[in-house]
């Protein structure tokens, strides 16, 4: 059977761009539909947008702290729409890359929505069908909202990149990457926030002592951070929203943000027509080499829900391109991957937490916490707090965990010397780069559990 395209994706984020660029660079036949923007999640709406808000929401702590080193400093003030234009023509001219990368590639772009018709076939809301030898899912996540009166008056990650004008006060729901790291964005910024999270502690999956840090080192900056709170219900008031609480008791903001996950973006698709499985949370089910259960229809990315980060999803694109065109069954590596949360302080974190590596034997636990360099001289009461968990019996260091200014561009390196199963010893063995906080990555001698 001839088909229209070897190989069709739909979805053009990370992973849906890089299978789909690989693949018609080794001369495959490509298409590939987006229906909002190219460049996916990461790019328009999320990590690349996100790390901009961070850096500007940085500058008000850097400003104080330059009175120390003997600057002088005049009035300061950060206004809203400049950043957000200067944030939208970075945007656009990578998604521009993205689009201009997959065309060079001899991809045929579609700009618009596409859903699975059959095994082999692929509709499109400009009109008409294409039949495809592979289809690649790759529509990543949505966010998610609970089900509550006036849960339409909120916003998320997706409206918080566009807003008209920068709140006063600001009310997040939510304890994972994005609640966390808006909350200290929005405050960096001068809004009044609060932070409630239904649980006893934010970031979950995360070694206990950062999650524990972190929280400290927020509400020690000013974010209010309620734990064991819930918003119930939402309502309209004459000075903005009211936020009724699960506790019983209420909060204004001008905003009420829900930072409460993302699902996979599987909806309406007409995957399970054609007989693809999905779990029950909506991804969809894949096999080791990122097959679903239809033999000619694979996905990667959040859509599948095994690692939502962009770096993954690149990883499993690639990984796919290798199986079904170049003839090498590749399995995508989720393994010891590093990854960074970017609220203030920073933090990174690979391989195992302490209560994983507990769970599965004997460890010893190597932690120092400590006042940086940089805050000696601004004043500023500011601890970092690095950790490493050691395996006894072979030395080898199973997980970093740091949480400070940089962290996630030391784990980045860290990330190297454990996936290549670096002892503590070759820890010990290497030369501190002084002055610098990650010297202590090398330096730290005596366990402490």
């Amino acid at each position: 059977m001839a088909f229209d395209y070897d190989l069709f994706v739909i979805g053009g984020g990370s992973g849906g761009v890089r299978a789909g660029r690989l693949a018609a660079q080794g001369g495959a036949k490509v298409g590939v539909a987006e229906e909002h923007r190219f460049g996916g999640t990461c790019v328009i709406r999320g990590c690349v947008p996100k790390k901009l808000m961070v850096y500007a929401s940085a500058f008000s702590e850097a400003f104080e702290d330059a009175r120390g080193f003997g600057w002088s400093v005049g009035e300061t003030s950060f206004d809203w729409p400049t950043f957000l234009q200067a944030k939208d023509r970075e945007i656009a001219r990578l998604e521009s890359i993205y689009e201009r990368n997959l065309s060079n590639a001899g991809a045929t772009l579609h700009r618009c929505r596409a859903t699975v018709a059959g095994p082999h076939e692929v509709a499109l809301a400009e009109g008409g069908t294409v039949s495809a030898r592979h289809i690649l899912v790759a529509t990543g996540g949505a966010p998610f909202v609970p089900d509550m009166p006036g849960r339409a008056l909120g916003i998320t990650s997706n409206e918080a990149f566009h807003l008209d004008r920068l709140p006063r006060k600001v009310l997040l729901v939510g304890g994972g990457y994005i609640a966390c790291e808006f909350a200290c964005i929005f405050h960096g910024l001068g809004v009044e926030t609060t932070l409630v999270y239904r649980g006893d502690m934010f970031l979950k999956g995360f070694d206990n002592n950062l999650r524990a840090f972190v929280a400290e080192s927020m509400a020690a900056r000013g974010v209010d951070v309620r734990f064991g709170e819930d918003v119930v219900a939402i309502e309209e008031t004459s000075d903005g929203l009211r936020a009724k609480l699960r506790s019983g008791g209420e909060a204004s903001a001008d905003v009420v943000f829900f930072g409460t996950g993302r699902r996979p973006n599987t909806a309406g698709l007409g995957l399970e027509d054609v007989g693809v499985a999905l779990t029950p949370g909506g991804a969809v089910k894949v096999d080791d080499y990122s097959q679903s259960t239809v033999p000619s229809i694979y996905a990667v990315g959040d859509v599948t829900d095994r690692m939502a980060l962009t770096p993954v999803a690149i990883r499993e694109g690639a990984a796919f391109v290798e199986t079904v065109f170049n003839g090498r069954p590749t399995k995508p590596d989720h393994a010891c991957v590093a990854t960074a949360v970017f609220t203030q302080p920073e933090l990174g974190t690979v391989g195992l937490t302490e209560e994983q590596a507990r769970a599965e034997g004997e460890v010893e636990i190597y932690r120092a916490i400590f006042r940086p360099m940089m805050a000696t001289l601004s004043g500023r009461d500011e601890k970092v707090m690095m950790k490493l968990v050691v395996r006894p019996s072979d030395r080898r260091v199973l997980g970093v965990h740091i949480a400070g200014h940089a962290a996630g561009e030391m784990i980045q390196l860290a990330g190297v010397a454990v996936k290549m199963g670096a002892t503590k010893e070759d820890f010990d063995r290497t030369v501190a780069v002084h002055p610098t906080a990650a010297e202590e990555l090398v330096t730290m001698r005596d366990p402490v559990a």
